[in-house]
């Protein structure tokens, strides 16, 4: 294992209040792990990972997270943690953004934080150009690299005539999804089959809190989902970088991954490190692709800039992660060379389980063993030293998905109360577009 400066803790920051995110245990136990020192910033202290013995601590996040009020916090953390300004290393902590507004805020934040904190040198303007998928796009096409045909509709009838034009089914985003009110029914990307759904969701725009963008949809399938996650040094360098395969999703073909697997693509990791060469781009990021077999490329779909949920994944050898790099980087230790564990599989089980009930008979065939002695695995949440945020998850998992299925029964009793007899018998508009085969309700899916 490299040489950490246990000397510097870390905060994980987490503006997102979804209790299930996993990528922040992950962190915990990879920095905790090494000897660091671990606070967060969560939404309750009833979440799974305040459960972890590599936590040291737990600070609940602003109810309004604002820039200006995340600094308030984190000074108060600072002051908790004896953090001084401008003193040497051993008196700074390391910041992790674990969502992508938390990343965005903090590089606002970054001035009045500086000295007290360590963060990669990047500036709002930088981040926005990739986290705002509207920016993406445009990110995409002024660099030639391939990207889903993307409209930005201005009218619920231009955004009808875009879906007809991109052809149906459509993937719709929110240019900017952590604008989206919590516990609101909206989801950041969707799969939409109608002219009436694009209308529709078009019309929820100020409920959004940002554009809605429409996509063309390129087909799921067997091995065309892939991931680049990766580390960029204060000098430029990615010597932390690697790529996998997403095996299962959730929901399944448009979703986060549940099952992935670190296999070498090398298409998708140059695609990866040309980009990030070009946008000069510093510290940790999460890059999703899709191939296109039509034509043989790889289209880039996300960017993400922070750690992936699935970025143990790709602890190697001597443990080495991107949030690791991040650590020993901007601590002044060097990062030593990423040793590939191909074959090696993440499974996040809530996630995993949901998977494999919605589509029971996708199979992969399996990896090679490796040289290292076999194609080791890693769980998001059950950990033999760390059992105590996988019995919180799964006890949170179950309470949240009997609520779910109170709610949908609810709902679904008040629609039928409120309904003559006889209206069981037509179907609801968004059904009768989806069944037509007139140019004004559906175009030919491609």
């Amino acid at each position: 294992m490299p040489s950490f400066d246990t000397r510097v803790p870390a905060v994980l920051v987490r503006l997102d209040p979804n209790p299930f995110h996993h990528g922040t245990l992950g962190a915990a136990r990879s920095l905790g792990r090494a000897g660091v020192a671990v606070h967060a910033v969560v939404e309750s202290l009833s979440s799974p990972v305040v459960r972890s013995r590599y936590l040291r601590g737990a600070h609940l996040r602003p109810v309004e997270p604002s820039p200006a009020e995340l600094t308030r916090l984190l000074l108060r953390v600072a002051d908790q943690l004896r953090l001084r300004p401008a003193d040497g290393a051993s008196h700074s902590a390391l910041l992790v953004p674990l969502d992508d507004i938390t990343a965005l805020s903090l590089a606002e934040c970054r001035p009045e934080l500086a000295g007290r904190y360590l963060l990669p040198d990047q500036s709002p303007e930088q981040l926005a150009r990739v986290a705002d998928k509207a920016q993406l796009a445009e990110t995409c096409r002024s660099l030639g690299l391939p990207h889903p045909r993307t409209e930005l509709p201005t009218s619920a009838e231009e955004a009808a005539a875009m879906a007809w034009s991109l052809g149906l089914p459509v993937i719709a985003k929110w240019s900017r999804p952590w604008l989206l009110p919590v516990g609101g029914r909206l989801r950041s990307t969707t799969i939409v089959g109608s002219l009436a759904e694009v209308r529709e969701l078009y019309e929820r725009t100020p409920q959004a809190g940002s554009r809605l963008l429409l996509q063309e949809l390129l087909p799921a399938g067997r091995d065309l989902d892939w991931f680049f996650h990766g580390y960029v040094d204060s000098g430029g360098g990615c010597s932390t970088g690697a790529t996998g395969r997403k095996e299962r999703s959730w929901p399944d073909g448009a979703g986060l991954t549940a099952v992935g697997r670190w296999t070498a693509n090398p298409a998708v990791d140059t695609l990866a490190r040309e980009l990030l060469a070009a946008l000069g781009y510093r510290g940790v990021c999460d890059l999703d692709f899709r191939l296109d077999r039509a034509t043989g490329a790889y289209h880039l779909l996300d960017f993400n800039p922070r750690p992936g949920a699935q970025f143990r994944l790709f602890a190697d050898r001597d443990g080495l992660d991107v949030v690791r790099a991040m650590h020993l980087d901007l601590t002044g230790r060097a990062v030593p060379a990423h040793l590939p564990l191909y074959g090696r599989r993440f499974v996040v089980e809530n996630y995993a389980a949901l998977s494999y009930v919605s589509s029971p008979g996708r199979r992969y065939a399996p990896e090679p063993r490796t040289a290292a002695g076999g194609a080791a695995g890693e769980a998001a949440w059950f950990a033999a030293d760390d059992l105590g945020p996988a019995l919180a998850m799964l006890r949170g998992w179950v309470s949240h998905l009997l609520r779910k299925g109170l709610l949908t029964l609810r709902r679904g009793l008040r629609g039928a109360a409120g309904r003559p007899r006889w209206a069981a018998a037509v179907p609801p508009p968004s059904v009768r577009d989806r069944g037509s085969t007139t140019p004004s309700d559906r175009m030919p899916q491609r």
